[in-house]
């Protein structure tokens, strides 16, 4: 077939496109250069996946999800990783169960990196010709979905990690970060009334932020800054996790099963609070914003000071009052940062940690899912989980937006999660 070269005004876009695939790529295998193939075999629970694991799923994504469809002539590198490394997508057939990732020790993590390579090579050349709208799209899309996992490649790793009793830091040079007291706690008043959220169109936004709608929200607060380490060192000296009214039933329940005492990640020796980090085991700094804390905790501290947390319509209406910048992945320190520096009238409300809210995940009024496999990216989990708003310190810069929706169940905990409070005017 006869190639074409693609009109002049679309050249600019696809080598943007180019480079933006390539610099994507490049990053996922920037995180796991740190990790000995051996700690890239590992999954610690059957939440989280193998580093290995994500370097395929993602190659996988792109080789399913766009040369499959718009590359006729592609020859997949091999016929059994479809079957190994799709994630969840029912449409496209069988696939190797979730909570034994970790048994694929083969193949071998060489393998999985000429994978990359094959495919990479692969997507460059469709790009070289020109390809239609539909498939830039689902570029967009694979890159975005990419970003989502090399958050989830250092919340995984952590969590393995974390497990050993040696405490093996990820990098020593994590978790290095000044510290500044905190500002006091201060209420933001917002006005409410009928307001517009999700997304507006001017950008890459994903379906669940979708369709842009009007919601009635009334006149609230929301705090300046989220809660601090220090902040919830109160809530535990004050017997918050063994007493049952703050908590809901369900998060009774859960904590008195799983014996919580803290938040994830802190440990108590010699009478003194450290917290596992990708740094290693560092003191736990008070004035540093809480990490690693499920929806149950949020809620049962919000009850503690006679707060709430806020809805994600009161969140996204604050939002419009904050810029997005923040501390996040590029910064390489992969924990929350204790310094302290305003943006608008809030500190720290995008990056840093993701923050509870008190929403259920579910439809926006008239959403409705992608046709085949891509529309079970986001629709099929939109039950029982609860949504997340902000970003984190382990979330791509430039990944977030005041739109977008992050969502796990309540008794979730390894992501980077931490609170802010919200009460009514």
């Amino acid at each position: 077939m006869e190639a074409h070269p693609p009109p002049a005004d679309t050249v600019p876009r696809l080598q943007y496109m180019a480079d933006r695939f390539k610099t994507v790529r490049h990053a996922t295998m920037v995180l796991s250069q740190p990790l000995s193939a051996e700690d890239q075999t590992v999954q610690s629970m059957p939440d989280a996946s193998p580093t290995k694991w994500h370097l395929a799923h993602t190659t996988w994504f792109f080789e399913t999800f766009v040369l499959r469809d718009f590359a006729p002539d592609y020859r997949p590198f091999d016929p059994d990783y479809h079957y190994l490394f799709n994630s969840y997508y029912e449409a496209e057939g069988a696939r190797h169960p979730r909570p034994e990732r970790g048994m694929l020790t083969r193949p071998a993590l060489a393998e999985i990196r000429e994978y990359r390579s094959y495919v990479d090579r692969a997507i460059l050349a469709l790009l070289d010709r020109n390809p239609p709208e539909p498939a830039q799209q689902r570029m967009e899309l694979g890159l975005h979905h990419e970003q989502q996992h090399q958050e989830l490649i250092l919340m995984d790793i952590k969590h393995v990690l974390a497990q050993n009793p040696l405490r093996p830091a990820y990098d020593r040079r994590a978790a290095l970060t000044p510290s500044d007291p905190p500002p006091d706690l201060d209420w933001i008043s917002c006005q409410g009334g009928l307001v517009e959220i999700g997304d507006a169109g001017n950008g890459f936004a994903f379906d669940n932020e979708r369709p842009r709608h009007k919601v009635y929200v009334n006149p609230f607060a929301l705090a300046n800054r989220p809660v601090t380490n220090g902040d919830f060192l109160s809530f535990m000296r004050d017997r918050g996790y063994q007493r049952p009214e703050l908590w809901l039933s369900d998060g009774w329940l859960h904590i008195q099963g799983t014996g919580w005492r803290a938040p994830l990640y802190w440990v108590k020796e010699d009478g003194e609070w450290q917290e596992y980090t990708l740094g290693g085991l560092r003191p736990l700094n008070p004035d540093a914003p809480l990490c690693h804390v499920s929806y149950y905790e949020a809620d049962a501290y919000a009850r503690w000071v006679g707060a709430r947390l806020p809805t994600e319509q009161e969140w996204e209406v604050a939002a419009h009052q904050s810029g997005t910048d923040g501390h996040f992945m590029d910064a390489g320190l992969f924990q929350p940062d204790a310094r302290w520096n305003p943006n608008g009238p809030f500190f720290k409300l995008f990056g840093d940690v993701w923050e509870w809210t008190a929403s259920a995940y579910a439809a926006y009024p008239g959403f409705r899912p992608a046709v085949g496999a891509i529309g079970e990216y986001n629709g099929k989990f939109m039950c029982n989980q609860f949504v997340l708003r902000g970003g984190s310190c382990v979330t791509p810069a430039g990944h977030i937006r005041a739109t977008y929706r992050n969502f796990f169940p309540p008794a979730s905990r390894w992501m980077f999660a931490g609170v802010r409070l919200a009460r009514d005017n």
